[in-house]
């Protein structure tokens, strides 16, 4: 399976039919008269967000949604059949603009949720519809209107609870591995991870989803490297978890060239709750592991946590810190566990299914 977060597609609605125009022509009937009947109303455009989807790779092959015509009317007073409706299915998460791709339409984040894109045109009156006492025979009858036709772009956003943010290598992919049963690429060069990922993370009988991004360098708000375009995943989470390499040689810098990224992106994400975490500490000794957390504590101004998911060292405390700040911000987290527990498995499926 692959990943798409943008796509742009083309969709409009059915037109209404055409009214009749007709008169009756019965044997023996002394007096006829107008019975043409209305024609039918043409399909709506509707979006739904749906549960099981985390990307958007279905319009790829399909970029063009129309909604079925009304049928005409006939004689006999008979209204023509309505056009069928046409529904793009789409994840949780995905907000859908205008063609200037800046002006939003809607913001899909409830499962389930519904929205008319584009209306179907009326049905146009039969000529029956127009007789009256004064007027016994009309010889005309009304077209049916015209659908709506458009150019929207489809923009996903992934719904998690806690989202991974750091440089390059700095072991956001092996920390998801570890927790969670997704299996996201894992090498030791830049740039392993060109997608977002998505697991879901258990501690102490509690579940979250936790959202994996490509690293950030310098610049990337420039486009440098990947640049920002991920960062829009991680808009929606309640927390962020900053990892930090031990192998860098300068972890105070390495922290702030992120940081400074999260801030020129915008979004809120400079204002997130933010957990701190010093991960490969493996690779130091005790002089080392303490050198560097002294600096990476000066730099953030937080106690940072020391991780190895190579020896799992202090992945419980993290997933905890990750699990309280999850709460905190919202007291209701058992029930919204209970609704998305389906959601939570298929994302784990999904991302296994993509190796």
């Amino acid at each position: 399976m692959k990943f798409l977060d943008e796509a742009k597609v083309y969709i409009r609605s059915g037109d209404g039919g055409a009214g009749s125009v007709s008169f009756r022509r019965e044997k023996f009937v002394e007096f006829g008269g107008p019975d043409g009947g209305d024609g039918g109303r043409g399909g709506d455009v509707w979006v739904e967000a749906v549960n099981g989807l985390n990307t958007l790779i279905d319009f790829r092959f399909q970029q063009h949604f129309k909604a079925k015509v009304g049928m005409h009317g006939m004689g006999r007073n008979r209204t023509g059949a309505n056009g069928d409706d046409v529904t793009l299915k789409v994840p949780v998460g995905t907000q859908i603009f205008e063609e200037d791709n800046e002006t939003l339409i809607v913001d899909m984040t409830v499962e389930g949720q519904r929205f008319r894109l584009g209306k179907g045109g009326n049905g146009g009156f039969g000529n029956a519809h127009f007789k009256s006492a004064t007027n016994q025979a009309p010889n005309w009858a009304n077209p049916g209107l015209e659908g709506e036709e458009k150019t929207i772009w489809l923009r996903l956003k992934l719904i998690a609870d806690a989202g991974l943010v750091g440089l390059p290598n700095a072991g956001k992919s092996t920390f998801l591995a570890a927790v969670t049963r997704a299996r996201p690429k894992i090498a030791n060069y830049p740039f392993t991870t060109l997608h977002p990922n998505l697991g879901v993370a258990t501690i102490d009988e509690r579940e979250f989803i936790l959202a994996d991004i490509p690293g950030l360098i310098e610049g990337a708000h420039e486009g440098v490297g990947i640049g920002d375009r991920f960062l829009g995943h991680v808009e929606r989470t309640r927390v962020l978890l900053h990892l930090v390499s031990a192998q860098e040689e300068n972890v105070g810098k390495a922290y702030k060239t992120v940081k400074h990224e999260l801030e020129a992106y915008g979004g809120g994400l400079e204002d997130k709750p933010e957990i701190v975490a010093l991960s490969q500490i493996d690779v130091l000794d005790e002089a080392g592991l303490k050198k560097k957390a002294q600096e990476l504590k000066k730099a953030s101004g937080k106690v940072p946590l020391l991780l190895s998911a190579i020896t799992g060292k202090g992945m419980t405390e993290a997933l905890r810190a990750l699990r309280d700040v999850i709460v905190a911000e919202n007291g209701d987290v058992d029930l919204r566990e209970k609704k998305d527990k389906n959601r939570k498995r298929d994302l784990d499926t999904d991302t296994e299914s993509d190796e």
